[in-house]
C-alpha cells in the first residue's frame, strides 16, 4: 500500500507529465501562428469551469495575490513559453527549463528558509546534463529574443512557485488554481486581442479537441495536482518533479510520432530520472499543511 508521501509524489508529478503532452498536441492538433491564443484557450476555459466547480471569489489581499501569482504561475509563463517555443528550437528551450530546480533551491533557500544542500545542486546540475543529452542538438540556432523568453519564462514559474509556498493557501488546491487561471486568462485574452487578433478562420474539429485537451487535463487538472503538491512539499522538491516534461515529451515522440530515440537521449532520460530520486530521497516527509497559514511551518519536506 502506497504511503501518503508515495502517492503525494505521484499525482504532483502527473503535473509536469501532462506538461509534457503540449507539444506534440500543439504540432498535430492546434492551428499554426497562434501561440497566445493557444495561451489564451488553454488558461482561461479551464479557470472557468474550475470556478463553477467551486463557486467561491477571492476574499481581501487575495484578490491582488492572486492577480500576481496568475501572472508570474499562468500568462508570463504561458507567454514567454509560446514565444520561446516559435523561436528556439525545442531542446534548447527545454534545457532553459532546465535550469529551473536549481534557481528555485536557492530562491526557497532565501525566501522560505528551506536547506540548501550540496546534494540538491549536485542533483540539480546533474538534472540539467540529462535534459541537455535528451533535447540538445548540435544544429541548434540561437536567437537574442528567444533565449531571453525562456529565460523569463523559467524565472517566472520560479517566482511563482516560491511565492505560491510562502502566501499559502486560503482555500482548497481547487479554488486557488481556479482564480490563479481566471487572473492569468484574462491577462493572455488582452494581450492576444492587442496582438494577434480574433482567428480569423474557423477552428477545425481537431482544434477542438487539442484545446480541449490541453485546457482540461493539461491545465485545468494538471495544476490542481501541481498547487496542491506545492502545499504539501517543499519547493524544491516541486522543481525536480518538472524535468519529467522533457522525458515525457520525446517518450511520447518516440511511441506516437515515431521518431528516433538516440542512445544518448535514453541516457539522458536515465540520468534525469536519477537526479528527481537523489533530489527528493534524503528528505524526510513530515505533518502536512490543512491551509491555515499558521500551519504552513509543517508542511510535508520533502
Amino acid at each position: 500500500m502506497l504511503s501518503n508521501r508515495t502517492f503525494l509524489l505521484m499525482t504532483t508529478a502527473l503535473a509536469p507529465a501532462l506538461w509534457g503532452t503540449t507539444y506534440l498536441t500543439t504540432t498535430m492538433l492546434l492551428p499554426e501562428d497562434r501561440p497566445l491564443l493557444a495561451a489564451t484557450l488553454r488558461a482561461l476555459p479551464a479557470g472557468i469551469l474550475l470556478l463553477l466547480l467551486c463557486r467561491r471569489l477571492p476574499r481581501g489581499a487575495w484578490w491582488w495575490k492572486s492577480w500576481v501569482l496568475g501572472i508570474l504561475n499562468i500568462a508570463a509563463f504561458f507567454a514567454l513559453l509560446f514565444i520561446a517555443a516559435y523561436r528556439l528550437p525545442g531542446g534548447v528551450a527545454a534545457i532553459m527549463g532546465g535550469i529551473q530546480p536549481l534557481v528555485i533551491a536557492v530562491l526557497a533557500s532565501r525566501v522560505l528558509h528551506e536547506r540548501l544542500t550540496g546534494r540538491v545542486v549536485i542533483a540539480g546540475a546533474t538534472g540539467l546534463f540529462g535534459v541537455c543529452l535528451i533535447v540538445l542538438q548540435a544544429q541548434a540556432r540561437l536567437d537574442t529574443i528567444g533565449l531571453l523568453a525562456a529565460l523569463g519564462g523559467t524565472l517566472s514559474m520560479a517566482f511563482g512557485i516560491v511565492l505560491t509556498k510562502k502566501w499559502g493557501q486560503p482555500a482548497p488546491p481547487l479554488t486557488t488554481t481556479a482564480w490563479q487561471l481566471i487572473a492569468g486568462g484574462l491577462s493572455l485574452l488582452v494581450l492576444m486581442l492587442v496582438i494577434e487578433g480574433l482567428p480569423v478562420a474557423p477552428l477545425t474539429p481537431l482544434n477542438v479537441v487539442g484545446y480541449t485537451y490541453l485546457s482540461v487535463i493539461g491545465t485545468a487538472f494538471a495544476y490542481v495536482m501541481w498547487f496542491r503538491g506545492i502545499a504539501q512539499l517543499a519547493a524544491s522538491t516541486t522543481a525536480f518533479l518538472g524535468l519529467l516534461s522533457p522525458v515525457v515529451a520525446i517518450l511520447l515522440g518516440w511511441i506516437i510520432a515515431g521518431e528516433n530515440l538516440t542512445p544518448m537521449q535514453i541516457a539522458g532520460i536515465v540520468i534525469v530520472l536519477s537526479s528527481i530520486s537523489a533530489a527528493i530521497i534524503s528528505r524526510h516527509a513530515k505533518p502536512s499543511c490543512c491551509g491555515d497559514a499558521d500551519l504552513c511551518s509543517q508542511q510535508i519536506r520533502i
